[in-house]
């Protein structure tokens, strides 16, 4: 019999270190699920393997020493059985009586836990599909599964909890117990609905995404959206740091020990809100300003050209002053002074200035090109010193301290405004595009000179950036074999290259159909 007793003495104490180890098992999955533990799945078996044999370790400690009491008590003639009857009968009748009670009333609390779960998992299925057939296109599926599939999660977790809270209650444990575990109820619930709204947030702004671009259109403000939709992923980044802030300062007001530190969340959510406005104004003002000064159609080419040079200098100027203003408000945030760094910036400034006349000479550079009107964005230009290699090009950007030149090769020239040198502005006014063709020295020059006339009223015709007609200048040179005719064409600013190669192929078919044979060689251009 006594052996009996020991046996089961033991089997209680593994049965309960084999509920302890599924109820360990359930807890990490749940903590997986709920993104909580973030490391890769050795780390986690590792944890759980450490764990599990610190509760074997324990269950092994507590048989030892149940066998050695026992044992004990063989050794002093003691009858275990009789013992163990006493034992029970000194805990009051009333503890049984309040331990089944709790117990039942534990099992049906899990009992309409699982039930509630089953129902709550078929409501949030429904739904998630009438929220799908809302809108038929497919691409927000993806973020509304994602939202249900963790709004399931959390609710499993938070109704667990809460049943391990009551079960608690119900045995009559410790009050501490409870607390600690409302405690933990609430951290989960603060994360739990943080990492919902979320998903809900990324949900929303992916189909208002979606919808504004279906909606936009001429006539509304949606037009715009299209310009401004690249703010999307950084709207989502400010919201997600937001969301985060807010989860970490809610968590850390349940903790006595570091409640203080709390008051810096209101603090950093300032500052991304800040931040985000700040850039959302900067792309709005900018549009703006390219809608107010672009949106007549009746703008001349010289005037679109200085309108598309103002741009980027007040984009420059805009994104500096910001700037300025972001930083001196996050200064004010975090309760620093901003008037000494400021004066002690101007001292710093003053100083840099006399040590950085380059910058200054680029930068006055820069305002003399603009008010000069030496250049402006879309004119073809050369420019550069006499003594170092020229650079041409059309231009893409007059900025305070560069200009950018795009080469007909495509190279970007990046040129400092100081250095920019000599200019040949290819772009005033009209440009006469210049080939010289060379023909046979027996030719009869006034029936080649009208062939060239009627090529030129021809390409009049033809082409809309052509002012005048071609006409021939005169004989160039002579040589023992052939003349060379100069041809000019009178056309728009920076169109002379495209006309050049345009002529060179009509003179080259004309002539050789009028049976006026060119003799071998490279015709030559030049531009005036």
């Amino acid at each position: 019999m006594n052996l009996l007793i020991i046996l089961a003495e033991v089997g209680i104490l593994i049965i309960v270190f084999l509920k302890l180890r599924w109820l360990l098992g359930k807890l990490f999955k749940l903590l997986v699920r709920l993104s909580i533990l973030k490391c890769d799945d050795i780390k986690i078996k590792i944890l759980r393997r450490n764990i599990t044999g610190l509760l074997l370790l324990g269950c092994i400690v507590l048989c030892i020493l149940i066998v050695g009491a026992n044992g004990y008590l063989i050794y002093r003639g003691e009858d275990l059985q009789q013992y163990t009857i006493a034992l029970i009968r000194r805990i009051p009748s009333g503890f049984w009586m309040a331990l089944g009670i709790g117990i039942s009333k534990s099992g049906g609390v899990v009992i309409a836990a699982i039930f509630a779960l089953k129902v709550i998992k078929s409501w949030l299925k429904i739904a998630s599909n009438r929220a799908k057939s809302l809108d038929k296109n497919t691409t927000d599926d993806e973020s509304i599964d994602a939202f249900f599939t963790a709004l399931n999660q959390r609710i499993r977790g938070g109704i667990w909890l809460w049943v391990l809270i009551t079960c608690t209650q119900f045995l009559k444990l410790p009050i501490v117990v409870s607390e600690y575990l409302y405690i933990a109820l609430r951290i989960y619930l603060i994360i739990g609905v943080g990492l919902l709204i979320l998903k809900a947030v990324a949900a929303i702004v992916d189909i208002l995404d979606v919808l504004s671009v279906r909606y936009s259109s001429p006539d509304n403000l949606l037009r715009f959206y299209d310009r401004l939709q690249h703010l999307i992923p950084f709207l989502k980044r400010c919201l997600e740091f937001v969301i985060y802030v807010c989860t970490v300062t809610l968590v850390i007001q349940q903790v006595q020990l570091i409640a203080k530190l709390a008051t810096f969340g209101l603090k950093i959510i300032k500052i991304i809100a800040i931040i985000f406005i700040s850039r959302v104004m900067f792309e709005v003002i900018y549009l703006l300003l390219e809608e107010v000064l672009l949106k007549d159609n009746n703008l001349t080419d010289i005037q679109k050209s200085r309108r598309l040079t103002l741009i980027p200098l007040f984009r420059s100027l805009l994104q500096y002053l910001i700037y300025f203003s972001v930083a001196i408000s996050i200064l004010y945030i975090l309760d620093i002074n901003p008037t000494p760094i400021l004066a002690g910036a101007g001292i710093v400034g003053i100083a840099v200035g006399l040590g950085a006349q380059t910058l200054i000479n680029d930068i006055v550079c820069g305002f003399f090109i603009l008010f000069e009107n030496y250049y402006l964005v879309g004119d073809y230009i050369e420019a550069g010193k006499a003594e170092e290699k020229t650079v041409e090009g059309t231009v893409e950007a007059i900025e305070l301290r560069t200009t950018r030149i795009r080469h007909p090769n495509g190279q970007l020239h990046i040129i400092r405004n100081g250095d920019i040198g000599s200019i040949t502005n290819y772009s005033k006014q009209y440009i006469f595009a210049v080939v010289e063709v060379n023909v046979p020295y027996n030719s009869n020059l006034s029936h080649i000179y009208e062939v060239i006339q009627e090529i030129g009223i021809q390409l009049k015709e033809n082409e809309l950036d052509v002012l005048e007609p071609t006409f021939v200048e005169g004989v160039e040179s002579v040589s023992e074999s052939h003349f060379l005719l100069r041809t000019l064409t009178k056309v728009k600013p920076g169109k002379h290259l495209h006309i050049q190669r345009f002529l060179r192929k009509m003179f080259m078919d004309n002539l050789l159909l009028k049976g006026i044979l060119l003799p071998a060689g490279n015709n030559e251009s030049k531009e005036n």
